[in-house]
């Protein structure tokens, strides 16, 4: 897959930005270069080949330092909602917008 200077003029059409020729012309190489590169990485086999959780697990033995998954803060469901205009059962009561 490549772009053309159209695309990218629509991209930036899209996005608000007003490029350049240099910079459109920049963005051209730049883009279909990532594109280039996805498509090689594809193209790779990788067939029986385990996913790794960290990559520098290829390299050596590594122990992820996970933290306790604990309750760190105060309930502060009540003062959160004092300013709601509408709470029932803890929840916010908003208006129907589609009928």
């Amino acid at each position: 897959m490549s772009l053309d200077a159209s695309d990218i003029a629509r991209i930036a059409s899209l996005a608000r930005l007003q490029l350049a020729s240099d910079e459109s012309e920049r963005m051209l190489s730049q883009i279909n270069g990532f594109f280039d590169l996805v498509e090689r990485m594809r193209s790779v086999d990788t067939a029986g080949i385990e996913p790794l959780a960290h990559p520098v697990a290829a390299i050596e033995d590594i122990t992820l330092r996970l933290r306790d998954d604990v309750v760190s803060e105060p309930d502060n469901r009540e003062a959160n909602q004092k300013s709601a205009p509408a709470v029932e059962a803890g929840l916010f009561l908003v208006p129907k917008v589609i009928e």
